[in-house]
């Protein structure tokens, strides 16, 4: 199977894609035993954190390379436990040594065919096995490789699963918002009309218990003002048109988080101005329940690769 056949190969990009996940893979040559597990959390950045089997933390750069192609953010954390399965030139008989050991024996009076061969060889410095320090990591590669991009498929795949789930979230949080904001769009013609009416009652009440006059003029005139600062036509409109961009990034394979979370930003700046524009009890209701939404898809795009 190729690279570009594994699932999710080509960087996660065909759906949305969660920062955390979760893989492991298991594998054996007839010289190697390898273990790699991977996990994966938020952050704003990559990063990759490593811990390997002594010797094989000079691999860094391939594994890197290897979960680069994959993930654009998060930190990674992979544990490769690589084993060495012993062979019989992993093993060196130290002829020396077992010289002296056998010239011992022959001062202390004891002959060399007396003491079994099995029992000589496990007296220290007799055999010695080679150690880490005659591992070559990057000759191993070619046998951990696959291993390893067995262990970042999984992950992948987890985080798609969970990218989906996040979509879904994020795509009702949305609609949420889109229907609060039509209900604002239907009430918003009529708070001017309804100012119009208060201050009209307040008025004629004044002037009865007072017994002043007010020009008519004077009356349009504040009306007039208050509907300037009133308005929200502005903002409606930009605020659906932010829903909009919202909806196509989430349909985009190639969106990511940090856009999600622009988009998002720029959608609270038009809530709060309608909210503080409005002046109406029913629009601040549905601007609560806006910013409500809202906070729920900040809250979620944050695990947004």
């Amino acid at each position: 199977m190729s690279k570009n056949d594994r699932p999710g190969a080509d960087d996660s990009s065909r759906a949305l894609a969660s920062m955390t996940g979760f893989g492991e893979a298991h594998g054996q040559t007839d010289r190697l035993a390898v273990a790699v597990e991977v996990r994966t959390i938020n952050s704003r950045h990559y990063k990759l954190s490593l811990r390997a089997s002594e010797g094989y933390s000079a691999l860094e750069p391939e594994i890197d390379a290897a979960i680069r192609s994959r993930f654009r953010r998060g930190t990674v954390q992979m544990n490769l436990r690589v084993s060495r399965l012993n062979q019989a030139d992993d093993f060196r008989i130290n002829a020396e040594v077992l010289q002296g050991y056998h010239k011992q024996l022959e001062v202390i009076g004891v002959a060399g065919a007396a003491v079994p061969l099995d029992a000589l060889l496990t007296l220290p410095g007799v055999v010695s096995e080679q150690g880490s320090a005659g591992v070559d990591a990057r000759a191993a590669w070619p046998q951990i490789e696959p291993i390893v991009l067995a262990a970042i498929d999984e992950v992948c795949q987890m985080r798609l699963r969970e990218g989906q789930a996040l979509a879904d979230d994020l795509s009702a949080n949305c609609g949420v918002i889109a229907a609060q904001l039509a209900g604002i769009e239907e009430r918003s013609p009529s708070v001017t009309s309804s100012y119009r009416d208060r201050l009209t009652e307040r008025v004629n009440k004044a002037m009865s218990d007072l017994n002043v006059t007010v020009e008519p003029s004077d009356l349009l005139r504040e009306v007039a003002l208050f509907a300037d600062r009133s308005d929200i036509s502005e903002e409606v409109v930009r605020l659906r048109h932010h829903i909009e961009q919202f909806n196509a990034a989430l349909a985009d394979p190639a969106i990511s988080g940090k856009k999600l979370e622009f988009i998002a930003q720029e959608m609270g700046r038009e809530t709060n101005t309608i909210g503080s524009k409005a002046n109406d009890t029913e629009i601040s209701k549905r601007v609560v329940e806006i910013k409500t939404a809202l906070e729920r898809i900040r809250e979620q795009v944050q695990n947004v690769e």
